[in-house]
């Protein structure tokens, strides 16, 4: 037993080591080094680390023990799982779906419920509302949305208008909290254009429509940066999926 577990030790001051990309370089804390090596988690989702680079985004984010976290849009859990572990018994973390979204995609949501079924996993609500309606039942610490930002102005979601989304989620947070957006990169000047074909978004309109709401921009991490993407192929296609250029906003409630 004892090369497993140093092993595991060696794997955690590693992951404390890494920084990620901002307006300064972030240590990863402990926790969240822990949360990302926690040998519970699925070999599924541990394939996806080094793609979606969990650490630093974390990191970045300022996600702590006893956070209060809304997960809007979870997708197939990945984060979700992640935040529950950082957050623990103390905190709390919800996993929102815009109904809309949830009836264009029964089967992810069908399978995030039945993966929260654990008992390592009670600090987890599952929530499904109106997409023109995000709420939470007490305020948020952090709101955090991955790769799901683009898809409200989309005709299967209402459509519903960003400005609707951001103010839910500035009245949803407490003063200083934390909205964090990560959204595949479209070519600049684009707007809005490639959000239904594509399935990208100008970074420029995320970060005008964001403060506009009352949000201060804090910064961005490039992990997910990749300069090789050419931002025309739409992000389900062969050559470039699973590898987009990505951006990663952090804005704040201002306090």
């Amino acid at each position: 037993m004892r090369k497993p577990i140093i092993a595991l030790a060696a794997g955690l001051m590693a992951l404390s080591t890494l920084a990620c990309s901002g307006p300064a370089q972030t240590a990863v804390p402990a926790y969240v080094a822990a949360a990302v090596a926690d040998p519970s988690r699925s070999e599924m989702m541990r394939a996806r680390d080094t793609a979606r680079k969990p650490a630093e985004l974390l990191a970045f984010s300022g996600v702590k023990p006893g956070d209060k976290v809304g997960d809007l849009i979870p997708g197939g859990g990945y984060f979700t799982g992640l935040f529950s572990l950082v957050v623990g018994p103390k905190g709390h973390v919800y996993s929102i779906w815009p109904a809309e979204y949830a009836k264009e995609d029964a089967e992810e949501v069908k399978g995030v419920t039945s993966g929260m079924t654990d008992p390592r996993f009670a600090n987890v609500t599952i929530l499904i509302q109106p997409a023109a309606a995000f709420a939470a039942p007490e305020s948020l610490d952090m709101v955090w949305t991955s790769q799901n930002y683009h898809d409200y102005p989309d005709p299967f979601m209402g459509p519903t208008d960003p400005a609707v989304l951001n103010k839910a989620v500035f009245k949803a947070l407490k003063p200083g909290g934390i909205f964090l957006v990560i959204d595949h990169v479209a070519e600049p000047g684009s707007g809005l254009r490639d959000i239904n074909t594509l399935h990208r978004i100008d970074p420029a309109i995320v970060k005008a429509q964001v403060t506009a709401a009352g949000f201060v921009y804090e910064g961005e991490s490039t992990v997910l940066h990749n300069p090789a993407d050419p931002h025309t192929a739409a992000v389900f296609d062969k050559s470039i999926r699973g590898h987009t250029d990505q951006f990663a906003f952090k804005f704040k409630k201002p306090g």
